[in-house]
């Protein structure tokens, strides 16, 4: 991954001698650390190699960078991303204009390889509801907004007053969010996007999402350790949003396989759309179905309009595979609830690395804004 990436970095619209680049690789990464040493890097470019101390995670190596970084501004990106050739100059933009205690700007993520296999389809569409639907409408409302592991942009004096990340955190970018509004700070959602790589294979997947959630938890357990503080930092509007986005992520996720049991039992017992005798059950039965109904078709709207907002018109008809899908995330969740009780700060890294998609994954990087994603998406 490591020639594509740097390439895509030198094409951001931003002056050479204005960037100041860390590649921040783990000692223990022999091959990853030589694979960079042997690339023709430009000046601006640093190799940052991490100790191999514990724990062995994201935010640890970060944490061990940030000293060295000399920006006023500081940007992560993973080694598959491939952002917009503007996105800088958008980011800094919303500095200059956003309020004083503008501390994050996060760019819009979505994926570059769609349709090299089922998973990769509902993650396109999981993606695009998320960060072109939900987190935009977060940041207009001013709620907390749990942050992307990657193309989250920093006020660099915010961040290191906050003390960084959890190295600890294998969600580190969900907790980071929560502490900036826990703070006072705030965070926009910006039409730029960076395009990443979907694990298409699902044990990969798996890996992935488990971390995913499993953070999820530590961040829920961590945060509500005194719910009265949390309620009186974040507010009223900030202690539900954050109960939905981050405790009801993984509870959602928990249940959802549990209806499809009760209704594989009502159906083998023949009671299945049969009215409850009383009136309360009645009303419990009306609420219930009508949560049903309206929570799977709001899912699946979102993340239809999200995909043809796009141009990604050829999505549209697996948007009526999403619950399988996220039957999926329900196994991922109980996997990520056993390894938080046995392996907390585990960081089951991610396979990424499809040679074929790369030249594809540099021309969607060329775009400079919303009008640039919905070409690029078309060709």
């Amino acid at each position: 991954m490591l020639p594509a990436l740097v390439q895509a970095l030198s094409r951001l619209d931003w002056p050479a001698a204005k960037l100041d680049i860390k590649l921040v690789l783990e000692a223990v990464d022999q091959a990853g650390v030589a694979a960079a040493e042997a690339l023709s890097l430009p000046g601006n470019v640093e190799i940052v190699v991490v100790p191999d101390l514990g724990p062995r995670t994201k935010p640890k190596a970060l944490n061990y960078a940030l000293p060295l970084a000399r920006g006023e501004f500081l940007v992560i990106y993973d080694a598959e991303d491939r952002p917009e050739r503007g996105q800088l100059r958008r980011a800094f933009e919303a500095f200059r204009s956003g309020p004083p205690n503008l501390a994050t700007v996060q760019a819009r993520l979505n994926i570059y390889n769609p349709d090299t296999s089922w998973l990769t389809r509902q993650f396109t569409l999981e993606y695009s509801a998320l960060f072109d639907g939900l987190l935009p409408a977060l940041d207009q409302l001013e709620l907390p907004i749990p942050l992307g592991g990657t193309s989250n942009h920093f006020r660099v004096a915010a961040l290191k007053w906050l003390m960084a990340w959890d190295p600890f955190n294998v969600t580190e970018d969900a907790d980071l969010g929560t502490r900036l509004a826990r703070s006072g700070y705030c965070c926009q959602v910006i039409p730029s996007t960076t395009y990443e790589e979907a694990p298409h294979r699902f044990m990969s997947w798996l890996r992935q999402r488990t971390r995913w959630l499993k953070g999820f938890v530590q961040t829920w357990l961590v945060h509500m350790r005194a719910p009265g503080r949390l309620w009186r930092e974040l507010g009223p509007q900030g202690f539900f949003a954050f109960q939905v986005m981050v405790g009801g992520t993984i509870l959602s996720a928990l249940v959802h396989p549990w209806f499809y049991a009760l209704l594989a039992a009502e159906l083998a017992g023949g009671h299945f759309l049969s009215l409850p005798a009383s009136l309360f059950g009645v009303l419990f039965w009306t609420v219930a179905w009508f949560d049903l109904v309206t929570g799977y078709l709001a899912a699946m709207a979102l993340a239809l309009l999200a995909a043809r907002q796009r141009g990604l018109f050829r999505l549209s008809w697996h948007v009526l595979l999403m619950p399988l899908y996220w039957l999926l995330i329900s196994a991922a969740a109980y996997r990520a609830v056993w390894q938080f009780m046995t392996a907390p700060f585990k960081w089951e890294k991610t396979e990424h690395g499809r040679p074929a998609e790369l030249p594809q994954a540099l021309a969607l990087g060329r775009g400079n804004g919303a009008g640039d994603e919905n070409r690029t998406h078309d060709t």
